[in-house]
């Protein structure tokens, strides 16, 4: 019989939301989001932003959070593969609220409130979701596993005080599922071998 636990190690269980634009479909990315929402680490709870944008800060990444030790956590043990630039704790980090409002079947929206600006992303026009399936270990080649369930959306934004970026989200395709480069990423778990 087969076991139904699966035998690894738990390093994160959340949400882990991007957006990442381009100024026309298919280029080169111009403005990039990370949102966690994390439920669990070994470095406690909270939320993080990180965001990168040729329009802010002269395109230098910015880190958002209302958990310093979980950042240091998801930069060390997650970003740092996905986009070592996020991965840098040397980053300084912006302490920050976090909220959200509205729904996948209409527009959602992530909020961030800092003592500098205010940073909302938002997401709508949303594609048919799919469950993400990428196992850690020798035969896949990666040192982490991630399950998660994606909504792919057509179109988002991202907003810094009262400027919204420029450039347009692309579809593009995972595995057999239709996707994009704004995805809503929830249950969203991160494991090791």
């Amino acid at each position: 019989m087969t076991s139904p636990v699966d035998p690894v190690q738990i390093r994160l269980t959340g949400e882990n939301s991007f957006i990442r634009l381009s100024p026309e479909e298919g280029g080169p990315q111009t403005s990039r989001t990370s949102h966690w929402r994390v439920l669990w680490t070994p470095a406690g709870a909270g939320h993080v932003l990180f965001l990168k944008s040729d329009e802010v800060d002269g395109g230098r990444a910015r880190v958002y959070s209302d958990n310093i030790a979980m950042t240091r956590y998801v930069q060390e043990e997650i970003e740092s593969m996905l986009f070592p630039e996020f991965g840098d704790t040397s980053l300084p980090v912006i302490p920050a609220e976090f909220s959200r409002s509205g729904g996948i079947e209409s527009a959602y929206n992530e909020h961030v409130v800092a003592s500098t600006e205010t940073v909302v992303l938002s997401w709508h026009d949303f594609l048919t979701p799919y469950m993400l399936n990428n196992p850690a270990g020798e035969a896949s080649g990666r040192t982490h596993g991630v399950y998660s369930c994606f909504f792919p959306a057509r179109q988002a934004q991202i907003t810094v005080g009262d400027q919204a970026l420029s450039g347009v989200v692309s579809l593009e395709m995972r595995g057999p599922a239709q996707s994009s480069t704004a995805c809503c990423a929830w249950s969203e778990t991160w494991v090791k071998p």
